[in-house]
């Protein structure tokens, strides 16, 4: 398995480690219900260093992303970030991604004035990402794949902003959400300091290179004492983002599903101009969709999982669940499935097929939380 810059680190604090998207990475370091609460309640870090980093700058640099992401990134200004999707001609979706418009660079040569940006893309995509990026590539853009060398932390909760004031000059409490400054963080130079996050509790994640990650790990939990910041590991990082409604790449949107169907069309720009896949989802709208990705509760304790058929009340199949847990916060199980358009209006009884049991189920407005 591959590492991350603090996998050791991880395992000095008795990490559980396990393989994801083929890197060894922290489950769980003490509880998922208690490192899920210091999130929503205080302050907590993850490590998320497995993510993919693509620079992509010079000419053709806003021809190429425009071209093959979902939104529309001549509204980013300098500074700025968005949540974009990369579809497939025929609707999928080849991954979900942040894209960064990078703050103009003078030294960057003859290129400079060109606008640039940075592709953060899932860590089980990285070579897909970067093969279908580059097969789109014919507008001459400089594409430098800076994953290995960038570490990646996101501190989050309502503790964040205090906790990492301590460390840097940079008014983060002036930084807008999906918004970022460079700065400097605990002596470490040249760090993006990023407004973002996938736990729906605010907070912000750190790029920086990857050598002086354990610096900024430790500096971070020493400054975060008083607040008791807690490390935290995926299962608390699947947990706060399902609580939000926030899609999982390779559960709920994946090289099959539509992100019009996904409840993703508000990052889907269709009068923006020409992008890969425009022609597909315009005529999927207009035609009407068919299925819909639907939130939804359980009564009982046990939690839906992926693959489960979903039924509606008369024990007709109308669909399947992606992604589901027993909600910390909430203390009930919740889920996201697709099922058929007619079935997805919240208050509508649906049933989780579990073979020899069925669990009755309602269909929710997310986010859950």
């Amino acid at each position: 398995m591959k590492t991350t810059p603090l996998t050791e680190v991880h395992r000095a604090l008795g990490a559980k480690l396990v393989d994801f998207a083929g890197y060894e990475m922290p489950l769980t370091y003490t509880s998922l219900k208690e490192e899920h609460q210091a999130v929503r309640e205080g302050v907590g870090m993850f490590d998320v260093s497995h993510m993919g980093e693509f620079i992509v700058r010079g000419p053709g640099a806003r021809d190429l992303v425009q071209f093959v992401t979902s939104n529309d990134v001549d509204r980013l200004e300098e500074g700025q970030a968005q949540y974009s999707c990369l579809p497939r001609p025929e609707g999928g979706i080849v991954d979900d991604l942040l894209v960064y418009r990078l703050p103009a660079n003078p030294q960057m040569d003859s290129q400079s004035g060109e606008p640039s940006y940075m592709l953060v893309v899932n860590a089980s995509n990285i070579k897909k990402d970067w093969d279908w990026i580059s097969s789109h590539n014919s507008f001459g853009a400089e594409m430098i794949d800076i994953s290995d060398r960038t570490a990646l932390l996101a501190v989050q909760g309502p503790g964040a902003t205090e906790a990492l004031q301590l460390l840097t000059n940079t008014k983060l409490a002036e930084i807008p959400y999906y918004h970022f400054r460079r700065g400097t963080l605990a002596g470490i130079d040249n760090v993006i300091l990023s407004a973002t996050g996938y736990t729906g509790s605010g907070g912000f994640e750190l790029y920086l290179a990857a050598e002086h990650a354990e610096k900024a790990w430790n500096a971070i939990m020493t400054a975060g004492a008083d607040l008791e910041i807690k490390p935290c590991g995926l299962g608390a990082r699947d947990t706060l983002r399902l609580e939000k409604g926030y899609c999982l790449y390779g559960n709920d949107i994946n090289d099959t599903t539509s992100p019009l169907e996904a409840g993703l069309g508000w990052i889907t720009k269709l009068k923006a101009g020409d992008f890969v896949g425009r022609d597909f989802l315009v005529k999927q709208k207009e035609a009407g969709l068919t299925r819909r990705l639907v939130g939804f509760k359980l009564e009982g304790r046990r939690a839906p999982r992926q693959g489960y058929p979903i039924l509606d009340a008369e024990g007709e199949t109308i669909g399947e669940v992606t992604s589901g847990t027993h909600s910390p916060s909430l203390d009930y199980p919740i889920g996201l499935g697709y099922v058929s358009t007619g079935n997805h209006t919240p208050g509508t009884a649906i049933q989780i097929d579990l073979g020899r049991k069925q669990l009755p189920a309602e269909v929710v407005k997310i986010p859950f939380l």
